[in-house]
């Protein structure tokens, strides 16, 4: 039981109590990763905006984006560098993970109801020959973006109370409830939507498959709330962290990716 209890280390730390957002009041959009194409519009909540100063190619606290942490995993020692880079006249997070793993994160406080809307931007340059979604030898990914949401003991079942309660014991942190991460794919179509092979707390949807559109941006949206349901078969509680990773430490292989703005909104903006 008690290994059936151990959470997979990508669903820790993304939704961390320190520095975290306070719920928007105004405006219709929450930036979380702002590139300089996300809208603003008068009463927005920006969240996050990169230093456009940072000089690319270090992997110091400086050169990542303002409310963004590193998240490394006990037992990987190969790091994936993530970096702030211009490209052209915006700044992006340029992932690159060579037999490693690492992710970036930020604590938010977002109410899926009224902002369940995701939209990101992001662009892969290769895909993995040995991902595979239903192993643990294949869970390697060019790009992911995770939704982390908060445990609320009111809403969970005595079951879920135990294990979280476990969780936090063998973790020493706060623990997510359940999570869901948007992923590239190499080797499964768009639209499949999979438990992770490491527990099934983490719901995959692949919005992305194979090489067809690589090396090029893509605008990706979600409903967060109507995936949420889809994944679990309840209502979500509230949102705490947003997360984008960059890994190949299973498969051994290489990957680049590159990642632009993140925001929530109240609204389908028309993006695919």
């Amino acid at each position: 039981l008690l290994f059936a209890l151990i959470i997979t280390p990508c669903l820790v730390q993304a939704g961390s109590s320190t520095d975290r957002m306070a719920p928007v009041i105004d405006g219709d959009t929450i930036v979380v990763l702002d590139s300089g194409n996300a809208p603003h519009s008068p009463g927005q909540q920006r969240v996050d905006a990169p230093d456009r100063k940072s000089a690319p190619g270090t992997q110091s606290k400086e050169n990542l984006p303002d409310g963004w942490q590193l998240l490394t995993f006990s037992g990987i020692e190969r790091h994936t560098g993530y970096s702030l880079v211009e490209e052209g006249d915006t700044v992006v997070v340029k992932a690159v993970s060579e037999q490693s793993a690492s992710g970036l994160t930020r604590a938010v406080s977002i109410d899926p109801v009224a902002y369940p809307v995701i939209q990101w931007r992001w662009k892969v340059n290769n895909v993995l020959q040995k991902g595979d979604v239903k192993s643990k030898d294949g869970d390697d990914y060019p790009a992911r973006v995770y939704i982390t949401f908060a445990f609320d003991p009111d809403r969970a079942s005595f079951v879920d109370r135990l294990q979280h309660e476990a969780a936090q014991f063998i973790q020493g942190q706060d623990v997510p409830y359940r999570v869901i991460s948007y992923i590239w794919g190499s080797n499964v179509p768009a639209g499949t939507m999979i438990a992770n092979a490491y527990t099934d707390k983490a719901m995959m949807f692949v919005v992305q498959g194979g090489s067809e559109k690589l090396q090029q941006w893509l605008t990706q949206e979600r409903n967060v709330y109507e995936d949420y349901k889809k994944a679990f078969g309840e209502e979500p509680t509230m949102i705490s962290g947003v997360a984008i990773m960059t890994d190949t430490d299973n498969t051994g292989e290489s990957a680049v990716a590159w990642y632009g703005d993140i925001i929530f909104t109240s609204n389908h903006t028309g993006a695919h």
